[in-house]
């Protein structure tokens, strides 16, 4: 039997069961309390990129890169405050809704230009990239080369957030609690803060900012990262 890459073992879950899970747990309707905890710690970490942002007081007209946007959770909000918003994702299910959502609340001028396409297949030229909650689907062999290539598309910042390799996370992800349902089809990876920070530094960024959310069943460590001064 032919073994199936972490790549394509994602899409596959997006554009079928997961998608019908993680569309709903970054909506509005009724889930059950795992789905809420996670909605609510996902949102969390959005709501401190954005307050990141109006800190700095110059979105407006900012080019940002959405890698890997989902449903629009934060590419959505991104074009609300005034920013110029290219976001892709993997899944074609997920950029439709996305697409969908952006359409109720935005104006079709301030609309975000949306593409599937995985990580590696992003191209162009932003001040600033975005990728949350995305590398959790990337083994840690693979993530020097991501953040490579993230680091070639980013100008000026260059944002992640990743799932934090620690003994309790650890230990947490063992017994099943990481991303609990029967619905669970994707690999999920840990990654040492020390192990992608040494990945940002070595491509010529510098760390600025560094945030953490957790809930029961959500955790993630975002770190923003600028060109060295």
């Amino acid at each position: 039997m032919p073994v199936i890459d972490d790549k394509t073992v994602v899409r596959e879950y997006f554009n079928a069961t997961g998608f019908d899970r993680w569309q709903r747990i970054y909506g509005d309707g009724e889930v059950n309390k795992v789905q809420l905890d996670i909605r609510k710690g996902h949102q969390k970490t959005v709501d401190t990129l954005m307050a990141w942002f109006t800190a700095d007081g110059n979105l407006t007209g900012l080019t940002c890169c959405d890698a890997g946007c989902g449903v629009g959770s934060l590419s959505i909000p991104l074009a609300l405050a005034g920013a110029n918003v290219y976001a892709s994702d993997i899944s074609a299910k997920m950029v439709a809704e996305a697409e969908r959502r952006a359409q109720m609340v935005l104006p079709a001028d301030r609309l975000p230009t949306f593409e599937v396409k995985d990580l590696e297949e992003l191209a162009g030229k932003y001040h600033t990239v975005i990728c949350l909650d995305v590398l959790i689907h990337y083994p840690q062999d693979k993530v020097q080369a991501m953040i490579g290539h993230l680091s070639s598309l980013a100008e000026s910042r260059l944002i992640m957030s990743f799932a934090p390799k620690t003994v309790f996370y650890s230990a947490l992800k063992k017994v099943g609690d990481f991303f609990p349902g029967p619905s669970k089809a994707t690999r999920a990876y840990l990654h040492r803060e020390a192990n992608i920070v040494q990945a940002l530094e070595s491509e010529g960024w510098q760390i600025e900012r560094r945030a953490m959310t957790k809930t029961q069943f959500y955790f993630s460590r975002m770190v923003e990262a600028v060109r060295e001064r």
